[in-house]
């Protein structure tokens, strides 16, 4: 079956001083969330720390004393504005556990709760010489369109946490940050095969398929919002290009292929209710793309075993 999702996200810095007060902050996301909503977005993703990004961290103690436990002050709010919106938010903030501070990108569900946590994986040496604790899970949180996984800021750099979301079976990456990302973002889209949704907080957040194409970028309207068909899976030219047609002689435009053909590969998605693209590839014996490498690398180890014989 076609799975359709509406993904958006926001790429802005609150335009308040820290003497302005939380409530400003809280209602101009609530605004943008709407905006999302209005565009069809099932889901919209917020940058890094974002109500607490007007505020000084770095400075004398703000960081501890403005961290809230969940549900807190800003959480409420977002619950109370998903909830009446119907959608998921990811509203990313400073988190106090007890006596633990977290960067946490805290999923919040259409009914107004909490489905799910993510705690940075790799926070920056200076948000850990200021008592962050890093993360130690990459968490894929179950969806009523998918999973989802989320990553924060200077986690792009580390291979550890963007694989470990998809080997967890992530269909899309929700990536909020104060740091853009720029072709890091299209480049681990492209790696992982799966959809990134890029929230910062600053212009040029984006939405990249799995080839690695911007599809959305976030300039001066700061909301975004694609609609995705999660019932696709890239494969590799090897080995299934000469199928194409008679996938075609049965489906005809019931299936897609999306072509990126310099990188060898391809996306096949299913354009009908009903019709698992799984069930395509297993009907017509395709070679799901980590099988392929799976098997270059067992042939390529005999060969190495029958030279040093």
């Amino acid at each position: 079956m076609s799975r359709y999702v509406t993904v958006a996200s926001v790429s802005h810095r609150p335009e308040v001083s820290p003497d302005e007060g939380m409530e400003k902050v809280l209602d101009q996301a609530a605004h943008f969330a709407w905006q999302s909503r209005q565009f069809g977005a099932d889901i919209v993703a917020f940058p890094e720390i974002y109500p607490h990004l007007h505020i000084p961290w770095d400075k004398d103690d703000n960081l501890a004393q403005m961290a809230e436990e969940l549900p807190g002050p800003t959480t409420s709010r977002m619950m109370a504005e998903a909830k009446k919106l119907g959608m998921y938010i990811i509203w990313p903030l400073w988190e106090r556990d007890g006596d633990t501070l977290y960067n946490t990108a805290v999923l919040i569900d259409r009914q107004g709760e909490i489905a799910g946590t993510y705690h940075k994986f790799h926070p920056t040496i200076g948000e850990i010489e200021k008592g962050i604790m890093p993360g130690t899970e990459a968490p894929v949180l179950e969806t009523d369109f998918g999973k989802i996984g989320m990553c924060i800021c200077y986690d792009l750099n580390f291979r550890d946490i963007m694989t470990g979301l998809k080997d967890n079976g992530a269909e899309v990456i929700f990536f909020c940050s104060m740091y853009r990302g720029g072709l890091q973002v299209r480049a681990w889209a492209l790696e992982l095969r799966c959809y990134l949704v890029s929230a910062i907080g600053a212009e040029l957040g984006q939405i990249v398929d799995p080839m690695g194409r911007q599809l959305k970028l976030a300039t001066y309207e700061a909301v975004i919002a694609q609609r995705i068909n999660l019932n696709q899976r890239v494969l590799h030219m090897d080995y299934n290009w000469e199928k194409m047609d008679e996938m075609l002689k049965k489906y005809g435009a019931d299936i897609g292929f999306d072509y990126a053909t310099q990188e060898a590969r391809y996306a096949l998605s299913s354009q009908r209710e009903g019709l698992d693209i799984e069930e395509v590839i297993d009907e017509f014996g395709l070679e799901r793309w980590e099988d392929y490498f799976r098997r270059a690398d067992e042939v390529r180890d005999r060969a190495v075993a029958d030279i040093s014989r």
